[in-house]
């Protein structure tokens, strides 16, 4: 729908929506830009307060994906007007100690009245102007690295259905609670050459590999084997456990994929898996060395595929 609207000429905005990149920036100074964002959703786990790290966790991940620092939060409210309060307390609590952690300070929010619970943030944050990590700057022969794993759609829709088994479930809390600050730190810190950089969240990795094809004007070759999964993706997707998004990412992206013979659907399927607070898609020319400095500073990583010249097919999968 933001495709309808009139752009507004504001020489100011660095990134608008033009490229579906995860968050506004905005210029104020010559040296200082804003990174603004903001999301919510209902709840994917059980255990309030777990609710409210996810949450957190998940809005905090956008202004790391601009390689920008979270500085401000609002709360983002929507609760039943009968239900037990404790619990939003608990949601509450739970996602400011993820804000803390960030340090990033929680300094209002808006709530309404809601038949459903649905929580989450708007995050301000700040990037130097030369340093903005969007979307649009990826590389043809920029390998591609992805930090965390894919599976807590599935999973999630798992949990819904009362069939997760445990260590499925902790596993993808595991995930979801784990910012992508430290991840950013190594990204950011100058010794590597980055050039584009997302989070994968609700469009699948596919869905956001295609925005960066897009916006990037290039290709991708990913190799599904090499791709992280989650403890018990596979076995969700075997099951039946399929949520709406991923049918629906499917549906909208998949026009743009080849795939190699050979590779399961149960695995093409988790490539569209719509994530919740997922990890961080980088195009770089320093594939390995990045992967190996994530992996020491305690982030799961792995070099996933490369970039290519715009041809066809936009997105190529191989086993």
């Amino acid at each position: 729908m933001l495709g309808k609207l009139a752009r507004q000429q504001d020489p100011n905005v660095l990134v608008g929506f033009d490229h579906a990149d995860d968050a506004g920036v905005y210029l104020i100074a010559p040296d200082l830009a804003l990174v603004q964002t903001v999301d919510f959703f209902t709840p994917v786990v059980d255990d309030p307060y777990t609710f409210g790290q996810i949450a957190a966790t998940n809005a905090l991940s956008d202004v790391y994906a601009m390689g920008g620092k979270p500085l401000t939060s609002l709360a983002l409210v929507c609760f039943p007007d009968k239900a037990d309060l404790a619990i939003l307390e608990r949601i509450l609590a739970g996602g400011l100690s993820k804000m803390i952690e960030a340090g990033c300070t929680v300094i209002g929010g808006h709530s309404i009245r809601d038949e459903e619970t649905k929580f989450g943030y708007s995050v301000t944050g700040v990037v130097h102007p030369k340093k903005i990590l969007a979307n649009s700057g990826a590389r043809p022969r920029d390998a591609l690295v992805f930090t965390k794993a894919l599976g807590t759609g599935v999973i999630s829709t798992a949990i819904k259905k009362g069939k997760a088994e445990a260590a499925w479930i902790d596993a993808a809390v595991q995930s979801m609670t784990t910012l992508n600050k430290r991840a950013a730190e190594v990204i950011t810190r100058g010794d590597f050459h980055v050039h584009a950089m997302t989070d994968v969240t609700g469009f699948g990795l596919i869905g956001h590999a295609r925005e960066m094809v897009l916006a990037s004007d290039v290709s991708i070759r990913i190799s599904a084997g090499k791709v992280p999964l989650l403890e018990g993706a596979l076995e969700c997707v075997r099951a039946g456990y399929i949520p709406g998004g991923l049918k629906n990412n499917r549906d909208f992206a998949e026009c743009l994929v080849e795939y190699d013979s050979g590779i399961p659907d149960e695995l093409r399927a988790l490539l569209f898996d719509p994530q919740t607070a997922g990890g961080l898609l980088i195009s770089t020319a320093d594939g390995q060395d990045l992967a190996r400095a994530l992996n020491d500073a305690g982030v799961k990583a792995a070099q996933v595929g490369e970039v290519l010249r715009n041809e066809k097919p936009r997105i190529q999968v191989l086993l």
